[in-house]
């Protein structure tokens, strides 16, 4: 039991080593770090050892510093892999939970080159149903998705994907891009994206975007139906229930929330 207990320790004292890196994986020498957590030299000293020998640190041999090694790397681009890959997979509960709470449509919008992709979608219960399908392509200036992922998108990216002529497909369409850059920065401040009828007559969808461990917006919730239904005033009960749903996908995609958004 003892010897278990240390083993459990010495786990312990590694993790918290490792974790002493983050965020910006500084040079650190065995007695900083020492003094930084309040380790004994001598522990620190074996333990960095062995986190050196399984490529979870590494030492320049020039200062004889420590940094974090190739292991964490390979670990970091397993988890972006399986977040990458697995992304209807995680945010499906969630948006069949919000679905069912409104029983209307809820949709998940990816960003697929200048466009968004319906990647999952959530019928609604109710009599009228939205058309449109899993793998259909989105226009990025129309709708509530790529908007809410472009709003809190970098100026660079933002950049990068509005250019040209902004295809009119209703009276209501933004084909000016002035006026829908303008509309981008409504959209950051207040946290939600809409589509009043941009699109489709008489249908109306409001967004929240999803962000991931790097802090960059990669899809987002948006909740369609009827333009009597689903409506952008703030005081609408859909908003909080939208922004709480992409929030917890978000989370799940090692998202900590900050305000440093892609500035």
């Amino acid at each position: 039991m003892r010897q278990q207990t240390k083993k459990s320790n010495s786990i312990d004292k590694a993790l918290t080593i490792l974790s002493c890196f983050s965020p910006y994986n500084q040079e650190m020498g065995t007695v900083e770090i020492s003094q930084k957590l309040g380790f004994h030299k001598a522990t620190v000293s074996r333990i960095l050892l062995n986190l050196a020998r399984h490529g979870f640190i590494q030492q320049n041999p020039r200062t004889k510093k420590f940094t974090l090694g190739p292991s964490i790397l390979d670990l970091a681009r397993a988890i972006n892999q399986t977040l990458s890959n697995n992304l209807v997979y995680i945010a499906k509960p969630y948006i069949d939970r919000l679905r069912d709470k409104l029983k209307e449509v809820v949709v998940l919008e990816a960003l697929s080159g200048r466009n968004t992709i319906i990647a999952y979608l959530a019928e609604g219960y109710r009599p009228v149903r939205l058309a449109g399908t899993v793998g259909d392509i989105l226009p990025l200036h129309v709708a509530a998705g790529a908007k809410a992922i472009l709003a809190f998108s970098s100026h660079a990216r933002r950049d990068s994907l509005l250019f040209g002529t902004l295809t009119r497909f209703t009276p209501n369409t933004i084909t000016d891009l002035a006026i829908l850059r303008a509309q981008l920065q409504d959209i950051r401040r207040k946290g939600y994206s809409c589509d009043e009828e941009e699109h489709d007559i008489g249908i109306s969808a409001v967004g929240a975007p999803i962000f991931n461990y790097d802090e960059r917006p990669v899809a987002a919730v948006v909740v369609a139906g009827p333009s009597q239904r689903v409506t952008c005033k703030s005081d609408s009960p859909v908003i909080p229930l939208l922004k709480d749903t992409a929030a917890k996908i978000s989370a799940q995609l090692y998202y900590k929330d900050s305000t440093a958004i892609e500035g």
